[in-house]
């Protein structure tokens, strides 16, 4: 039997520490949550995702009472990007949230593991890592590349 580790480089950041670009990024995607519907989770994220040609876009957690026929924030974003923008690549993904109380959470939240495949469906695509910035209240943690949410994901057809 053979161990294998694997290890996700993880910066930790104060959001003035962040460059002017990702710090506009976080900003779209803290503003994304307030064009969230939750009326069930009352948990609200967005997205942003910069693209190769300097355009952002944004999405946001949409629920339905029919559960399943809802849509999370980074998938929102990167099927609304790639409709829209086909031959541009993805960059720079930053998520944010707000708890029940309505304030951002405190410590930086991860995708799902649906929208982390997703997402890594673009970065594939893509040819080249997509930085991942994910914003807490007062933290955010970097991240090199997509891959580094979901190291042994499925990639190959």
């Amino acid at each position: 039997m053979k161990t294998i580790n694997i290890t996700v480089p993880v910066e930790e950041l104060s959001f003035e520490e962040l460059t002017a670009e990702e710090r506009i990024l976080v900003d779209t995607a803290r503003q994304a949550t307030y064009r969230s519907y939750a009326p069930y989770s009352h948990f609200s994220v967005g997205a942003a995702i910069l693209l190769g040609n300097g355009e952002i876009v944004a999405g946001s957690n949409q629920e339905n009472a029919a559960f399943s026929s809802g849509t999370c924030a980074e998938r929102s974003a990167c099927f609304y990007a790639h409709a829209q923008y086909p031959n541009t690549d993805f960059r720079c993904v930053a998520i944010a949230a707000r708890g029940t109380d309505g304030e951002f959470v405190n410590d930086p939240i991860p995708p799902c593991g649906s929208c982390r495949q997703s997402l890594l469906e673009y970065e594939t695509l893509a040819g080249h890592p997509v930085k991942v910035l994910l914003a807490g209240r007062d933290k955010v943690y970097r991240l090199p590349s997509l891959k580094t949410l979901l190291p042994l994901a499925f990639t190959e057809f």
